[in-house]
């Protein structure tokens, strides 16, 4: 863990190939590792969102490189946003570290601690903790998070990261809201799911057009799909494996056509890029 990195819950355009192991007082930036794994670098601060490494979960296969946690420097947290298999993956979690600072939705942490995992916070939304210099805020998300079978049952949760006058917006799993328009004063970049996992999807989900309206409500500087293109249940046909990357292109479209001003970054699986210059 980064010097001076500390956790206290209180209430209240070109994407470059990843450069693996990250070091303190390198630019800051966003690294797309696969479905809603992302890593969230600040100041030296390292991030990890919902973490996918292997090459499978449940059902499901991997349809791009696993990732090596070994490519890049230990996560400083992560932030778990609900405790769907896909979101909340123990075996991806435990080649991270039982001591991994984890920070998740309220209703999970008893659950974790159960399975040997010592550092966990739990926070609902509007509640808050610090990361070293770095400020994560609990947001709303509208998802049914319930982990079947026997699992537990807690929040669904986004969350923003703030660092002066920087920050990122990491949705989680959710659908379009209205509420979206008040999660901070400004954002810098949202990271929108705009995809699944199978052919169709469900309740709780956005596709392209809404991730795209999202985007009207939020008004980032730069918007990064995420949530598309990783995982295919076992047996899809090809025809499905070979649109993978629909969504995110989509999702630009509607960007333009929707919110021109916003900036659409889509980052392939493994790659990276900088975070915009801070507004000072």
């Amino acid at each position: 863990m980064a010097d001076g990195a500390t956790l206290a819950r209180r209430a209240g355009a070109t994407a470059d190939t990843a450069a693996g192991s990250s070091r303190a007082g390198s630019a800051d930036r966003i690294v797309f590792l696969g479905h809603a794994t992302v890593l969230i670098e600040v100041q030296g601060i390292r991030l990890l969102t919902d973490p996918l490494l292997g090459g499978r979960v449940a059902h499901l296969r991997r349809q791009v490189p696993p990732v090596d946690p070994s490519a890049f420097a230990a996560p400083d947290a992560v932030l778990i946003s609900h405790s769907h298999h896909d979101h909340l993956d123990l075996p991806s979690l435990r080649l991270l570290g039982l001591d991994t600072p984890l920070l998740v939705p309220a209703g999970t942490g008893a659950w974790l601690r159960r399975r040997r995992f010592d550092t966990v916070t739990e926070l609902s939304a509007g509640e808050e903790a610090n990361v070293g210099a770095l400020g994560v805020t609990a947001v709303p998300a509208r998802h049914d998070g319930r982990r079947r079978p026997g699992g537990p049952r807690g929040e669904t949760l986004g969350y923003v990261v703030v660092r002066g006058r920087r920050a990122i917006y990491f949705a989680g799993d959710t659908e379009l809201f209205a509420g979206m328009s008040g999660m901070a004063p400004r954002i810098d970049v949202a990271l929108l799911p705009v995809g699944g996992w199978g052919t169709t999807l469900g309740p709780g989900h956005m596709d392209p057009l809404d991730a795209a309206r999202a985007v009207c409500l939020l008004q980032p500087r730069v918007a990064i799909p995420i949530h598309w293109g990783t995982l295919l249940p076992i047996g899809i046909a090809r025809r499905h494996r070979a649109r993978l990357g629909d969504p995110p292109r989509l999702f630009a479209r509607h960007v333009a056509r929707l919110a021109p001003s916003v900036e659409v970054r889509i980052l392939e699986p493994g790659q990276e890029t900088r975070l915009p210059d801070d507004r000072g």
